[in-house]
């Protein structure tokens, strides 16, 4: 009688626990979903800066932001615990070009809901508890920011393989996380001391996050439009990321008119005029042209959902870069006084509520029915 032995790969194979069956669908959980959080916590914020007021609707917009720190703390469980028990599939996604600048969300989901935890979560929190909650969610969310926009770039230079033509939105991700700390820091400047020079540090430590931000988007923004006129439209799959482009442009809108409102309590009165001129200079072309690329993506998208677009993660892409277009034109609106960024944040606020609506509702569906964790085909 013949026995044939197993493979030897067989018996080296450790017996699968349950607990270890039940955590294999976080292998193929990316730095990806952190976008979930960063669309609620907008939704929340957002909703805290436009002229709309109605019964319930600031309870709603607790609500929401509530769900975001929910979310934030979730997805970093499972995303620690990927690195845990994947580690070889976590330095794989280092290492692919496709997903390595989404670790940039990471750093954005933090200060989205730091953002959030001040406007909207203090009545529920109280002052002080806001504050403190808010203040590690912007260190850690800045100092990751700036790990992200020096190391990603650093690895697609050295290790990752970049073929020409694969330029694509989403390497604006680990760049454009600094200008939300750009916004983030003049919420924090009028609980600093009077004395001293810590109210002028953060605002122009600000302003320098808001620099490192925007000169890179100039860097990648002209290598993302060439692809697409000398390549082509983007995969079906990828076309709602065109979407990202309007994130430093809304975000950068809003941070300078934030800086703005707050540099006459941290800095000189010279300088702070400069700086509220400097608001309205640079935010009003940068609104026009948000809204030139807004018209074009979704022409793009449109196209894409003719030759059948299927949802995927991609679609989070239509929350938080249109979020920030929202601020961006609501805070124009108090610095210029017209009404017409008023009606454009409201009609842009009501697109960020409908698209979050639909790309929740399909992202807890596919989670739901196992296809949002399966292994990429």
């Amino acid at each position: 009688m013949v026995t044939v032995a197993p493979p030897r790969a067989e018996l080296r194979a450790p017996a699968r626990t349950p607990e270890a069956v039940a955590l294999r669908p976080l292998r193929h959980l990316g730095p990806n979903w952190y976008a979930t959080v960063m669309g609620t916590a907008i939704v929340a914020s957002a909703g805290a800066a436009v002229p709309l007021d109605f019964p319930g609707f600031a309870a709603a917009r607790t609500g929401v932001w509530a769900l975001s720190a929910a979310l934030l703390a979730a997805v970093l469980t499972a995303r620690t615990a990927h690195w845990v028990l994947h580690r070889d599939q976590a330095r794989a996604h280092l290492l692919d070009p496709a997903v390595a600048p989404f670790y940039g969300c990471l750093s954005m989901a933090l200060l989205a809901v730091g953002i959030g935890t001040l406007t909207v979560g203090r009545g529920a929190l109280g002052e002080q508890v806001a504050l403190s909650a808010a203040v590690v969610l912007f260190v850690a969310g800045t100092v990751i920011a700036l790990v992200a926009a020096v190391g990603v770039p650093c690895l697609m230079m050295v290790r990752h393989q970049v073929s020409p033509g694969s330029a694509s939105p989403v390497w604006l991700l680990p760049v454009v996380a600094p200008m939300v700390s750009a916004a983030f820091g003049p919420l924090l400047i009028p609980f600093l001391p009077t004395t001293g020079q810590w109210r002028g540090t953060l605002l122009l430590a600000s302003y320098a996050l808001f620099g490192i931000s925007l000169l890179a988007t100039l860097l990648i923004l002209p290598v993302v439009f060439a692809r697409l006129v000398h390549h082509g439209p983007l995969p079906l799959a990828l076309s709602p990321s065109l979407f990202l482009v309007l994130g430093p442009l809304g975000q950068s809108t809003t941070a300078v008119n934030k800086l703005a409102d707050v540099a006459p309590v941290a800095i000189e009165a010279p300088y702070a005029s400069a700086f509220s001129a400097f608001a309205v200079v640079y935010g009003v072309p940068v609104m026009g042209f948000a809204l030139l690329w807004l018209a074009l993506a979704g022409a793009m998208v449109l196209r894409a959902a003719r030759l059948g677009m299927r949802f995927t993660m991609t679609w989070w892409a239509f929350t938080f870069p249109v979020g920030t277009c929202v601020t961006g034109a609501a805070t124009l609106a108090h610095h210029t006084g017209l009404a017409v960024y008023e009606w454009l944040s409201l009609a842009l606020y009501a697109f960020l509520v409908t698209a979050w609506a639909v790309a929740g509702s399909l992202t807890l569906r596919g989670l739901l029915r196992g296809e949002l964790l399966a292994a990429p085909r």
